[in-house]
């Protein structure tokens, strides 16, 4: 497979299979998952990241344990909409990782995802830093997704 564009993306995934989104950080990855109707998604866990290939091992353990038919990746892009070197650092992950799987891909702009938990998890959770460090990147990882699945339903 490769990486698809966004709006194809239902073409390519196999029916009643979910989604598994991925906000991808420096030292951690942010997992959410969809249901198999692609229509909401649900923070999963936070992954300790390592190298690149125990990183791969450990999705494509989850991609076969919980049935997913493709991935959604944000990509951080800048406010004017240009690219950084985290967004390279998220292609190149990707294209790694389709080196090792044949699934779907998908990069879905994350722009502010991360700072919109963040303000959620402190005004209205009231939740410790402590506490918030622990969820912020699979709830990241969730506002993407559910980003990606609400455009999917409006494709």
């Amino acid at each position: 497979m490769a990486i698809v564009d966004p709006a194809d993306f239902k073409t390519v995934v196999p029916a009643n299979q979910r989604l598994l989104g991925l906000d991808l950080g420096s030292k951690t990855i942010g997992l959410a998952i969809s249901d198999s109707g692609l229509a909401v998604a649900s923070p999963l866990e936070t992954l300790r990241r390592k190298k690149f290939t125990a990183d791969a091992e450990a999705l494509i353990a989850l991609i076969a344990e919980r049935g997913i038919g493709g991935l959604v990746l944000g990509l951080p892009k800048n406010m004017d909409g240009s690219e950084g070197p985290r967004a390279q650092s998220t292609r190149q992950f990707a294209a790694n990782l389709l080196e090792k799987i044949d699934i779907p891909i998908a990069l879905w702009d994350e722009r502010l995802s991360t700072a919109a938990v963040e303000r959620v998890l402190i005004d209205e959770a009231d939740m410790t830093r402590k506490r918030r460090g622990q969820v912020i990147d699979k709830m990241a990882a969730g506002v993407i997704l559910q980003g990606f699945l609400d455009y999917l339903g409006n494709v």
